[in-house]
Order: C-alpha cells, then sequence, then structure tokens
C-alpha cells in the first residue's frame, strides 16, 4: 500500500533523511521517500497511519495524513 504523509517543517536534505529514517523504523515500512519542497513523504508498505505520525512527530517534525 502507498501513502502520502504532510510534513511540516522540512527545510533541506539533512531534514528528510531525518524523516526518512525515522519512518524506516516503522514496523511495516518498505520505502520511504521525502520531499522537503512539496512538504510531503511517500511510504510503501502496510504500517499503520498513526504509527508513521508519531514517528515523523517524534522526529521533531509536523505530520499529518
Amino acid at each position: 500500500m502507498s501513502r502520502t504523509i504532510t510534513v511540516e517543517g522540512m527545510s533541506c536534505e539533512h531534514c528528510e533523511q531525518t524523516v526518512e529514517d525515522a519512518l524506516e523504523d516503522v514496523s511495516g515500512v518498505q520505502s520511504v521517500d521525502a520531499d522537503h519542497d512539496a512538504n510531503r513523504v511517500s511510504v510503501e508498505g502496510d504500517a499503520e497511519t498513526a504509527a508513521l505520525v508519531d514517528a515523523v512527530d517524534e522526529a521533531g517534525y509536523d505530520a499529518s495524513a
């Protein structure tokens, strides 16, 4: 399953990597692609949406699904 999460606060490639790393640690995530210019992250896998949002929030960014 593919889904897109809106992430506020990413301003550079380092931010993208931080968010990607946080999401890759969530059970069920197969791949992640963050885009700070578009303020979104594409996630492939069967992870729960709430777990994805929580992981991004814990990494210091504001996420919404």
